[in-house]
């Protein structure tokens, strides 16, 4: 007999076509519905909902109370902070019931990003890679690659590397960071990075 490669708490509700890579962890009471994929070493807390068809990346972490519905993708090294907020249907209406994909838009959050606890992301966005959504932000429209967005409705008050050092473009155009060594430039109001 196969042993598994992953761990999933005997309160876990996992529905069929499941994929969950190796080393991949999820706790009490969440619920995974059919048609997903789910990376390797992922850690999903308790009380987190994946909804059908979705994509997780490998080495996502996701808190808990944390609902990840039908038409959100998450790339690899994905942070979802606890009872952050994904939405799927702009305008819902329960006399009206839009449960089916043709309705559903996409949500794309990029490799590295990372979503503060209580935030709320309005569906049919992207965020960039490495951003930083702070805690409680309403995100109602895409966020560029490493940008810090911060409010209601969220506002960039600022740029993140990828190890999470705050980037000061006021002296220089150009940024190091010690933790990921990367080095990142201003330039045409957005910020680039590239390996030293």
């Amino acid at each position: 007999m196969l042993e598994k490669s992953y761990f999933l708490h005997d309160s876990v509700l996992c529905k069929d076509n499941v994929v969950i890579g190796e080393n991949t962890e999820i706790w009490q009471f969440s619920s995974i519905q059919t048609n997903v994929v789910i990376g390797k070493g992922c850690i999903l807390g308790q009380s987190v909902q994946v909804g059908s068809n979705v994509r997780i990346g490998n080495y996502c972490k996701i808190q808990n109370n944390v609902s990840v519905y039908e038409g959100v993708e998450l790339e690899d090294y994905v942070f979802c902070g606890p009872s952050m907020v994904f939405t799927n249907i702009l305008i819902p209406r329960s006399k009206y019931p839009q449960a089916e994909s043709k309705y559903y838009q996409r949500t794309l959050v990029k490799e590295g990003a990372s979503i503060g606890a209580n935030a709320t992301i309005i569906c049919g966005i992207t965020l960039g890679r490495f951003c930083l959504i702070g805690a409680g932000a309403i995100v109602t429209k895409d966020v560029p690659d490493f940008a810090m967005i911060v409010g209601n409705p969220g506002k960039q008050v600022g740029w993140v590397s990828e190890g999470g050092k705050k980037l000061d473009f006021s002296v220089s155009n150009t940024n190091f960071c010690e933790k990921s060594q990367r080095t990142y430039t201003f330039q045409d109001d957005i910020v680039v990075d590239f390996e030293l």
